[in-house]
């Protein structure tokens, strides 16, 4: 067995953390995605007649979606600031700041460090170290665009074959998949302690009542709020349950 590499080089990470390069390489993901999301606009804009969406239903729709984002997005950037000292500025730009996934980051980055003998954040923190772990938290973000740039093609053909068949069942899985991707990821919590059980239960009864009210009354903008709403009710019924 070879040994482990060992960890070489300053520990002054920022000095690489922060280098021209990698802001430059941020930049160009930042632009990439602003173009997919102007493509995505003008599809959206495209196929919407075909659906039956009017302009006001596509503007509802970003509407509600960038509300929506304002909650986990708050989150993200709690996160992300603590991790500036960590990882440099571009680095957390580029993953924490985009994919969002900052326990899947550190846990890649933490397992990286640990076969050079290391630890993130003390004396053995060196910048062979940074490189390494850095490396390991984007490869870990690429494959998953790889595997949906090949998987992508092969749903939508799916897709066409199921709705030949059935155009009604395509309007229920979708619709389904997300419910139980995210009652997966709510289940998850609850067993780790009873401020995750309140933070659960307070979360889905103020979205449910926020849907109830704004059916009942006739306020779209309720139905739209109700994520963010919901978000911030979680944070307090969370933040109250703990310091009891």
């Amino acid at each position: 067995m070879h040994a482990p590499l060992a960890p070489t080089g300053s520990t002054d990470i920022l000095a690489i953390a922060n280098a021209p390069v990698l802001w430059l390489c941020v930049a160009g993901v930042f632009g990439v995605i602003v173009v997919q999301s102007l493509i995505f606009l003008r599809a959206v804009r495209r196929a919407a007649p075909s659906v039956q969406m009017t302009p006001g239903d596509i503007k509802t729709s970003f509407r509600s979606g960038a509300v929506s984002a304002i909650g986990p997005s708050l989150a993200i950037a709690l996160v992300a600031v603590a991790l500036l000292a960590l990882f440099g500025a571009p680095a957390v730009l580029s993953r924490i700041g985009l994919i969002g996934s900052a326990a899947y980051d550190v846990s890649a980055a933490g397992i990286a460090a640990g076969t050079m003998e290391a630890r993130l954040g003390d004396g053995s923190y060196t910048q062979s170290v940074f490189a390494v772990a850095f490396f390991a938290m984007s490869i870990g973000g690429a494959m998953w665009m790889i595997a949906t740039l090949i998987l992508t093609p092969l749903l939508r053909r799916g897709d066409t074959k199921v709705r030949a068949i059935n155009p009604a069942a395509m309007a229920i899985v979708p619709a389904a998949a997300l419910i139980g991707a995210f009652a997966c990821l709510g289940f998850t919590e609850l067993p780790k302690s009873g401020t995750h059980v309140v933070t659960f239960a307070v979360s889905a009864a103020v979205m449910a009542l926020s849907l109830l009210l704004a059916k009942a009354l006739g306020k779209s903008w309720l139905r739209e709020w109700g994520l963010g709403i919901s978000i911030v009710a979680a944070l307090g019924a969370a933040f109250l349950t703990s310091a009891g």
